[in-house]
């Protein structure tokens, strides 16, 4: 879990696995707003906050003055984005392109959009690097488990159950151009709600930029993006959570200067059932939920969309395995896994310039 801190805000963000999953919104205060004299208001920070992919958006931007009818243009262009977002990549929407796609018959070259095919293709390279534990195609097994649209179920899955929703599942089934999708199995179905919320900061950081903005904060559900400096002058400061299930504290700040930074955790999103706890992260290997002791994972990347997709990847693959990988890859990559009663941590080399002097 991430906390980012500018100028006189402080925000809590979770990281959610599905599109439905709602940010909780701990402590927020209002933002001060420098007002420069002329004949319309010009504001040197500016907030902008709002609702998209089933979490909440708060994004910040310093020492840029902005015209009220300026900021409320860029709002609604922030709106629309992250609109075309949705209808392109939300399995909740009936109509939106993957949702067409996923109730399309196996098919050759369905039609969609550069960025749905984009996201995709990132999906289908990080599988292949991570050795398949990052499946987009996991769908059924996701609902078959109760983290899917549906409730929570009242008996554990039979092998038999599990073994019928393996026979949808499968990204070999998938592929993809700059502008279409394939599938060679009519029930494949592919949800892209891993790796969409980093891909959604991506683009609305990039739109930022287009405009000159050269100092900001994304942060879309538990997935930020910054570049540049705060209203204090100094980098955005971000911290990361402790994984504990009852309380809300920082076990570091980082600064993640031009980059994004997502932590995916297990210790919140899981259910109990018949004395045997269930986390909602699945291990596309043995397609039962993760038994592991991994409980959180923060990667810093330039790309919030690849970012999301590797801190998926790797809550499903474990601490030691994860790490390995993060090390081969020479990702910027920081785990808590349990050991005993108590809680550890380790990062890769790549990862240690970005701790501030006090934090570790």
């Amino acid at each position: 879990m991430l906390y980012f801190k500018s100028i006189n805000t402080k925000m809590q963000y979770t990281h959610a696995v599905h599109f439905k999953l709602a940010l909780q919104w701990l402590a927020a205060t209002t933002m001060v707003i420098l007002m420069l004299g002329c004949s319309e208001p010009q504001l040197s920070n500016s907030t902008f906050k709002g609702q998209t992919m089933g979490t909440f958006y708060d994004i910040k931007i310093a020492h840029f003055p902005l015209s009220t009818s300026k900021q409320s243009s860029i709002h609604a262009e922030i709106d629309r984005r992250l609109e075309q977002v949705n209808e392109q990549m939300s399995t909740y929407r009936p109509h939106s392109e993957l949702s067409r796609f996923n109730l399309s018959p196996a098919i050759n070259n369905f039609p969609v959009s550069e960025d749905t095919a984009k996201v995709v293709a990132e999906s289908i390279r990080i599988y292949e690097i991570t050795s398949g534990a990052f499946d987009i195609t996991l769908g059924p097994l996701v609902n078959l488990w109760g983290f899917g649209p549906g409730d929570v179920p009242q008996q554990k899955p039979t092998t038999d159950m599990i073994k019928s929703a393996l026979s949808r599942v499968g990204i070999q089934h998938l592929s993809s151009t700059k502008h279409t999708l394939s599938k060679n199995i009519d029930s494949l179905y592919v949800d892209l709600s891993g790796i969409a919320k980093g891909y959604g900061a991506d683009v609305i950081a990039e739109y930022l930029e287009s405009l000159g903005i050269d100092n900001y904060i994304v942060g879309l559900g538990g997935d930020l993006r910054a570049k540049g400096i705060n209203g204090n002058n100094v980098d955005w400061q971000i911290a990361i959570e402790k994984a504990s299930t009852i309380e809300h504290s920082v076990q570091h700040v980082v600064s993640v200067g031009n980059n994004a930074i997502v932590t995916s955790g297990s210790y919140r999103n899981y259910y109990d059932l018949n004395d045997e706890r269930f986390s909602h992260t699945i291990d596309p290997i043995t397609a039962l939920p993760a038994q592991h002791n991994l409980v959180s994972v923060t990667v810093i990347h330039p790309s919030a969309m690849t970012a999301d997709g590797f801190a998926t990847a790797f809550m499903a693959m474990g601490e030691e395995q994860a790490m390995a990988l993060a090390k081969q890859q020479r990702l910027a990559v920081y785990m808590i896994y349990k050991s005993g009663d108590s809680f550890k941590e380790m990062f890769t080399e790549e990862f240690s310039p970005f701790f501030q002097p006090d934090s570790h």
